[in-house]
């Protein structure tokens, strides 16, 4: 009944779309909706899911994407559209992208008004996009965070990074939040469950807050 109200007011109803595999029983990102986390590599391991499934994404707004580590999450590059600085016209930009992009990611440099979130929500659920904003965003599906981060490879005054594992936090409305440690890296550069991490993986880890 929801599709068909949705069909009849020409909007796409929420369908699920293609979630990396790490975010099993965390979350299911669906079209038309917004999420917001507080880590471009949050953003990126969203992404991941509908780029590897084929959609084109952009990115505005942040130069701090890193593109080899994007492309070793399963963004597909070749698909990704990139506007480090749209200026004064970054909403324009990022609502133009929404109207052909698959998934945009999004860091606003400035707090955003009640009536352009409301545009940009409607814009998402029109065309079954998703909106990934890097930072606050009111009315969101659910925010994003990382907690108890460790590093690998850290060791007194030597080594060098390999690996970083996390606690990930979905808050979704007044409901108890969804926790899961993952690998943010791994040592090869995958985005993992914990549990799943290869045997061989160095143990050293240094807390950092």
């Amino acid at each position: 009944l929801r599709a068909k109200v949705d069909q009849m007011q020409g909007r796409a109803a929420a369908q699920p779309v293609a979630t990396h595999p790490a975010f099993a029983g965390l979350l299911q990102l669906q079209a038309g909706s917004t999420y917001s986390v507080d880590s471009m590599s949050l953003a990126v391991a969203l992404m991941a899911g509908p780029s590897t499934d084929g959609a084109w994404c952009g990115v505005v707004g942040t130069a701090e994407l890193g593109l080899e580590a994007a492309a070793a999450a399963g963004v597909e590059l070749r698909r990704t559209i990139l506007v480090p600085d749209p200026g004064e016209a970054w909403l324009e930009v990022a609502a133009a992208l929404i109207d052909v992009l698959g998934v945009v990611v999004l860091r606003a440099p400035a707090h955003v008004a009640a009536k352009d979130v409301s545009r940009i929500g409607a814009r998402l659920r029109q065309r079954g996009g998703i909106l990934i904003a890097h930072g606050d965003w009111p009315r969101s599906e659910a925010r994003l965070s990382m907690r108890d981060v460790e590093w690998v490879g850290v060791g007194q005054g030597y080594g060098h990074l390999q690996a970083r594992r996390v606690t990930v936090e979905v808050q979704r409305g007044t409901a108890p939040a969804r926790r899961a440690r993952l690998w943010l890296p791994d040592v090869e550069q995958a985005i993992r469950r914990v549990e799943s991490v290869p045997a061989e993986a160095p143990t050293r880890l240094r807390s950092v807050s």
